[in-house]
């Protein structure tokens, strides 16, 4: 399969690229292309949600697809892009983007369905693992703790989806090269709360003391309940690294950015 792939040294992308590389799939500039997998946008924690840079990713990304000579297309949407819910989201539960991010990657999705593509919309949940950016909440507080510091939290009530992102990049593949089409939860399914996942950071780290549940109040963006129902993934894909595991693995990853380096002189 010969894959355009944008974003390819994103947090997410760079896993991408290594799963495809593992599966044999080629990515040159030969045209045309099998698929194309677009993941590129304007991410920066504390600053994405509501910058006017979603715009710019917006007109940038239909410009993209109505310039690139492929058929099918996937690209990256957002759980977002939902309203809110307490039960698992499915992919025909209305819609109620409450950001600019969400409403930007909502209109893409509504402008791309115009075209003449066969298009695969992705609806990421939370990611975690390792080369996030060290200001998302996994990050935070495993790097708190390895330092011995405080890591101050919301009550730890939210209900979250959490799948590693090396499954979210597997699932990605998974998804390109099967038959799905429109949109597509990408999640693990099993709901978790922020405090039972701060806790099993700190159990493994061995620092449950530090944790501080309630110095921060939850943004009002943010749903109290995110959890994607996965029945149409499950279809072409199922996880591989659960939860404690992948998080052990993350924890361990940072532990080793946390080491000087070795010298070889």
């Amino acid at each position: 399969m010969n894959v355009f792939l944008t974003g390819g040294t994103g947090f997410i992308g760079r896993h991408v690229a290594q799963c495809l590389d593992r599966h044999g799939h080629t990515r040159r500039a030969d045209l045309p292309y099998d698929v194309a997998i677009h993941l590129a946008w304007y991410v920066e924690p504390g600053k994405y949600l509501e910058s006017p840079l979603n715009d710019k990713c917006l007109a940038d990304s239909l410009a993209l697809v109505k310039a690139t000579n492929c058929r099918r297309w996937l690209v990256a949407g957002t759980s977002f892009e939902y309203a809110s819910s307490d039960k698992p989201m499915c992919e025909d539960n209305p819609t109620g983007p409450r950001t600019r991010y969400a409403r930007s990657k909502l209109d893409l999705f509504t402008a791309l369905q115009q075209l003449d593509i066969e298009l695969v919309w992705p609806r990421l949940f939370y990611l975690y693992g390792p080369h996030e950016k060290q200001r998302r909440f996994v990050p935070i507080v495993i790097n708190a703790l390895l330092e011995n510091r405080p890591a101050p939290l919301t009550d730890g009530t939210e209900v979250r989806d959490f799948l590693h992102v090396e499954d979210v990049a597997d699932a990605l593949c998974a998804v390109a090269a099967s038959k799905l089409t429109g949109v597509v939860n990408i999640g693990s399914g099993q709901p978790v709360t922020i405090r039972q996942v701060a806790c099993q950071i700190a159990e493994i780290i061995g620092r449950p003391e530090l944790l501080r549940f309630g110095e921060y109040t939850a943004s009002a963006s943010d749903a109290p309940v995110v959890v994607a129902n996965t029945t149409k993934l499950r279809s072409v894909w199922q996880p591989q690294i659960s939860l404690p595991a992948g998080l052990r693995q993350t924890v361990e990853w940072w532990r080793q950015q946390h080491m000087p380096a070795t010298s070889t002189g």
